[in-house]
């Protein structure tokens, strides 16, 4: 009996250990999706660390989604002094100083940025500053340190993508848009989604003199018809000089600015170039390959239903997935896997009706299905649609419409898509993407009474179909 002990305790002495890891999580990416993961798994207990090599809060707080809606805001003021005569207003000479409103953003960014850190610190999660690479399945590397974990998480969101052009370098992309150093006079935007639309409209709300060039015969693919028309008509009512089915071909430097050269041979002058053309993963160079992660052919890292990529324990969620590039997206992902791993709570992100914005002017609003996707999938649907001036600008005079469209399932009445352009029309979409979540039928919105008078109540009260 000794001997046998002695035996065991020997090979227990010989037989190698498997050490404890640094980290139960390690999170590469302190966007939202990375931190929203991070802060969830912390609170249910996980070792946590996170590294970030730019600044904390990731593109929506920094070059997208915040600094964005401050220059939308800041964009309306001209056409608001404008419709202020018509209520009685006198309003003088005005004047915007964009080197100002660039300041004041970049201070509210910082004030930002400081808010995520302190937030992850009282979660927490253990905050590293830098690029971070994986060594292998468990590893990390950050400059000279290496850290192991059980489980890690790829968060590095997107990057503007460049066509390769001659000229390209004279080019910004949105990027570049929130910090140059003075307003352009002549911007040239080429791309048709949501970041080109919206720049547009956000330097001719400034003042600028805007040309936005798209290389299809219609802006915003992927959204209603109807939708998509009425919106580049209004659009171009506020001032954005649309140019649709025209390519850049190249872009020199001249004399007294940028000059952009199409495929239809217009040679466009500018102060600035902007390209929207999409954005690619941001997954180059962070050990992907050495990990053994599959990505597709953008570099996107290829998971599953649950963001799971194909190495166990190495999961993705947010832009770097080319799921559905979305903050509140990747938001959502990173919380039901934070749920899924450390909670006990297994849940996968749904990415069915997720209700939406397009901060043009007038706005856009939509959630669900449009026309052309409803009826490739049901038997039948029935359309119903409002178009009219708002109340508002009845004294304005401004030349400006409301469109509302639904699109319902003929067969069990079930409300299948909500589109709206005019004002507020974000906001709806929150309260609307409800509904459709929710399976409301069209006899429901039917049966709710209407708020008057508002632009909304239309929604309730389009009782006949335009179109079956």
């Amino acid at each position: 009996m000794n001997s046998w002990r002695s035996n065991i305790f020997a090979w227990a002495e010989l037989t190698p250990k498997h050490p404890v890891a640094d980290f139960d999580l390690f999170v590469i990416g302190g966007g939202s999706g990375g931190v929203a993961c991070a802060r969830r798994a912390a609170s249910h207990g996980a070792r946590v660390a996170l590294v970030e090599e730019s600044r904390m809060g990731g593109t929506c707080v920094h070059r997208g989604c915040i600094p964005k809606k401050f220059l939308v805001y800041a964009s309306h003021f001209k056409h608001d002094f404008e419709d202020a005569a018509g209520y009685g207003w006198s309003v003088g000479e005005s004047r915007f100083d964009w080197p100002n409103m660039v300041a004041a953003k970049n201070t509210e960014l910082v004030r930002l940025e400081g808010i995520y850190r302190r937030l992850l610190k009282d979660s927490g999660v253990t905050v590293i500053d830098g690029r971070g690479a994986l060594l292998d399945s468990n590893s990390v590397a950050i400059g000279g340190e290496q850290y192991s974990a059980d489980t890690i998480l790829i968060a590095t969101g997107g990057w503007p993508a460049l066509p390769d052009l001659p000229g390209i370098e004279l080019a910004i992309t949105s990027n570049e848009a929130f910090d140059l150093p003075q307003l352009p006079k002549r911007i040239v935007i080429i791309g048709g989604g949501y970041i080109a639309c919206e720049f547009a409209c956000i330097f001719n709300g400034l003042g600028a003199e805007t040309l936005q060039l798209y290389r299809s015969d219609m802006i915003l693919r992927g959204f209603d018809m109807d939708v998509r028309e009425i919106c580049c008509d209004e659009m171009r009512k506020y001032g954005v000089d649309v140019h649709l089915n025209s390519n850049p071909v190249k872009i020199e430097k001249t004399a007294v600015g940028i000059a952009l050269t199409t495929s239809q041979g217009d040679v466009l002058e500018a102060d600035q170039v902007m390209f929207a053309t999409g954005r690619a993963p941001n997954t180059a160079a962070i050990g992907l390959q050495k990990a053994g992660v599959e990505v597709d052919q953008k570099g996107a890292v290829t998971v599953d239903s649950g963001s799971q990529s194909n190495v166990a324990n190495i999961y993705a969620v947010g832009d770097c997935t080319d799921r559905v590039n979305l903050t509140p997206v990747a938001i959502h992902e990173g919380r039901c896997l934070a749920e899924t791993l450390y909670n006990n709570n297994p849940q996968t992100p749904d990415h069915r009706n997720i209700p939406t914005a397009v901060f043009t002017q007038p706005e856009i609003g939509t959630v669900g299905m449009s026309e052309e996707d409803a009826r490739a999938q049901c038997a039948a649907v029935d359309i119903y649609k409002a178009r009219f001036r708002p109340l508002k600008h009845t004294l304005t005079g401004r030349d400006e419409t409301v469109f509302m469209k639904l699109v319902v399932d003929h067969a069990d009445d079930r409300v299948l898509g909500c589109h709206m352009i005019g004002t507020a029309a974000g906001e709806l979409s929150q309260l609307l993407g409800v509904a459709i979540k929710a399976g409301a039928t069209k006899a429901q919105f039917d049966e709710t009474v209407a708020v008057h008078p508002t632009s909304a109540e239309e929604f309730v009260t389009m009782y006949t179909p335009t179109t079956a």
